[in-house]
């Protein structure tokens, strides 16, 4: 391969006709079913299907075959397929449905508003995960146009990602005969430490999603005539969140929730927090004089990979501040968002939570915990030396191209659905064909 056409012809492609197209994408409302519950009758999602898909057929990608495929009452999935010049299949993945609108938007930008602000595009799914497709197209062509060879690849863009991915294996199921058998599984959708180097994700964690829901009374009342006779729904949530978790320090308390880590995964955590120890304080929004849960970067890194983490991420029953009234409130719910090890058992430990948290309730108080579907984790074997050794090729030719640093193996923080701030942006990034990257806080 000639880098450096390579490059030129990536970087040409992805300013003159990608990042118009991520640009309108990304004014494209196409939430994810779980935020939206009307997603079919709204139509976004099929805007954003036929988005991608035009841009992609326009590309004349010689011997593309594209397809939208559609199970009823389920998110559509994209397939394209190009024969190879061997018998090996590279599956990659990406996804086009995005996380709802959040709030706290800088002054000029939106979730809907693409803007171009020093040399990033702003707006959401961009970044997570828009560029999937754009980067697989843009790769296979750059091999065409040096007339090198490739193996038969196929790509599959979903559209309930966010969601969990419950429509996923369905698709799986139906596609398999067209899938083939994967030499090589490339996920687009993933997280990076930096933009210095390459980094390879060897792990995910699971995630458990719940609504808890503690109720007290049948109707709200007035404070000043139940307070200190009724319990309080909120405080009765606080008991039984610390259940689960330690409030003072964020940890993740039942066994059930907590794996070993295997030695090569610290091992790799200890050599990722080296490289990253003076940049955990700048990778996100921090207010005030708040700063990470620990010194140590190698803890960090394996509580953002391995340990079980909690985020509170809704709150119902409550009316906003300047609503509120002299109200005990009848009930409380908070959405739970807990992040278990890549190992554990998401469906037994799903149960286990359930029993932890309903049971006993405090003060009598009816609790109620809605589970939605339990999303395991995943977990690499260890590298194959010759996996390792075309990787370490690929990163040596990235260092010449582009003045990269070292190869970086993480445990990835990637899962579902998670909190992609409003800051986060699309980067005018390219590199040998693998057209951006991003960071990320999940």
């Amino acid at each position: 391969m000639d880098t450096n056409a390579n490059s030129d012809y990536i970087n040409t492609l992805w300013d003159e006709s990608i990042l118009p197209s991520l640009a309108e994408y990304v004014a494209i409302p196409n939430k994810s079913p779980m935020f939206d519950a009307d997603w079919e009758a709204n139509g976004y999602m099929e805007d954003a299907v036929k988005h991608m898909l035009a841009w992609v057929e326009a590309q004349n990608v010689a011997g593309l075959t594209s397809e939208v495929h559609r199970l009823p009452g389920r998110t559509p999935t994209i397939l394209l397929t190009i024969e190879g010049h061997n018998d090996d299949t590279v599956l990659i993945y990406g996804h086009l449905d995005k996380q709802p609108e959040f709030n706290g938007w800088e002054d000029g930008l939106g979730p809907w508003l693409p803007v171009f602000r020093d040399d990033k595009l702003y707006g959401r799914g961009g970044a997570d995960d828009g560029y999937a497709i754009y980067s697989a197209i843009a790769a296979i062509k750059s091999l065409q146009e040096q007339q090198l060879p490739y193996p038969r690849i196929v790509v599959l863009i979903e559209a309930s990602e966010e969601s969990g991915s419950p429509d996923l294996p369905f698709y799986m199921d139906q596609l398999e005969d067209q899938i083939g058998k994967a030499s090589l599984v490339i996920a687009l959708d993933s997280t990076c430490g930096n933009y210095d180097q390459l980094w390879i994700t060897t792990s995910l964690r699971g995630m458990l999603i719940s609504d808890l829901t503690v109720r007290v009374l049948q109707e709200g009342v007035h404070s000043g005539a139940a307070g200190g006779i009724v319990p309080s729904s909120f405080r009765l949530l606080r008991q039984l969140i610390s259940r689960i978790e330690d409030e003072n320090t964020g940890v993740i308390t039942p066994d059930f929730l907590n794996e070993q880590v295997p030695d090569v995964r610290r091992q790799e955590a200890i050599e990722a927090g080296q490289v990253l120890a003076d940049t955990f304080e700048d990778m996100y929004p921090f207010a005030g004089s708040t700063g990470p849960m620990s010194d140590d970067p190698t803890e960090l890194v394996l509580n953002n990979t391995w340990a079980a983490s909690l985020a509170v991420t809704g709150l119902g029953g409550a009316p906003s501040p300047d609503e509120a009234g002299n109200v005990l409130r009848p009930e409380t719910t908070a959405r739970l968002a807990l992040r278990i090890p890549p190992t554990i058992d998401a469906e037994a430990a799903a149960v286990s939570l359930s029993k932890v948290l309903t049971e006993n309730p405090p003060g009598g108080a009816e609790v109620t915990l809605d589970m939605h579907t339990p999303n395991p984790g995943w977990h690499a074997p260890e590298t194959s030396e010759k996996l390792r050794q075309s990787l370490e090729g690929l990163h040596e030719l990235l260092r010449r191209t582009r003045h990269v640093n070292r190869l970086r193996w993480l445990d990835s923080v990637h899962g579902v659905p998670g909190a992609k701030t409003a800051r986060c942006a699309v980067r005018r990034y390219r590199c040998a064909g693998a057209s951006l990257q991003r960071p990320r806080s999940k």
